[in-house]
């Protein structure tokens, strides 16, 4: 059952609304100032629902989910249409959805993740697409929330949250710290510090990653640098039996993240709980 609530009628592409949305697509500056996050697509729409984030603003084409209507008059979001061909000069992709979300921006902390089991820690990840399927990776594992240091990609920028699938809204996000300090407050609150290598350490396989850990993950082309080793407690590698020197970064995090989700199940079965 629909909406029964007024909405004026589709804006166009002149329109000041949809003038400033075309900004905040584009802008990572002007995102930060009014505090949102640019959420494309019903899927990811509904994702940020589902992790209970604030729905400020929502454009819908003439092609959009039409339940999103009645979302909006449930989440008290500002309701706005947007005429035919107007998505595809707003949009960041190439084939423009016909929703877009202007979500309230999360404000996750390390304190967060206070009492976390498993966490991810991404250095310095430049790429958009790998922060996204880390974020996804980090949801998909149980992990307690992920965090960027201080010179990775912009974690809520469009692309970011189109390839997470919209996970950036289902658990804690933190960005932005010094990747020392970061460490050695996680550190604090009780978690090992496993790094990965794809020059040493230990073989995955081997080593104990059952108990609270934070996995660290480095740069996509350099890896983690030299200077944090005093910060990390161990290292890890995984095993390559063919002639590959490496993997992506987001496919060693998930390795390395289920890994850990493995022998936690093993040990849980062990101890008979």
């Amino acid at each position: 059952m629909t909406s029964a609530r007024a909405v004026a009628p589709a804006m166009g592409l002149s329109n000041p609304k949809v003038q400033r949305l075309r900004r905040l697509v584009r802008r990572a500056a002007d995102r930060r100032q009014e505090g949102v996050v640019v959420a494309e697509g019903a899927k990811v729409i509904y994702a940020a629902l589902d992790g209970g984030a604030d729905i400020r603003e929502l454009y819908l084409g003439p092609d959009a989910d039409p339940a999103l209507e009645d979302v909006a008059g449930r989440s008290g979001a500002a309701l706005y249409r947007v005429s035919d061909g107007v998505m595809d000069r707003v949009a960041s992709t190439v084939t423009a959805q016909s929703e877009l979300a202007l979500v309230e921006l999360p404000s996750a902390t390390l304190h967060d993740l206070a009492s976390a089991e498993l966490v991810l820690v991404g250095v310095a990840i430049q790429d958009p697409g790998n922060a996204g399927t880390m974020v996804r990776t980090a949801l998909a594992a149980g992990a307690s929330g992920i965090l960027f240091c201080e010179g990775s990609v912009d974690v809520f920028s469009p692309k970011t949250v189109r390839s997470s699938a919209g996970a950036v809204f289902a658990l804690p996000v933190v960005q932005g710290l010094p990747p020392a300090d970061a460490l050695e407050t996680i550190a604090g609150m009780g978690l090992a510090r496993v790094g990965t290598s794809s020059a040493g350490g230990q073989d995955i396989y081997e080593a104990d990653l059952a108990g609270r850990v934070a996995i660290v993950v480095g740069n996509e082309a350099n890896g983690l640098p030299a200077d944090l080793d005093a910060h990390l407690d161990q290292k890890v590698r995984i095993p390559m039996l063919g002639p590959a020197d490496s993997l992506n970064v987001a496919v060693a995090s998930a390795l390395v993240c289920f890994e850990a989700v493995r022998q936690r199940r093993v040990a849980s079965r062990g101890s008979g709980s």
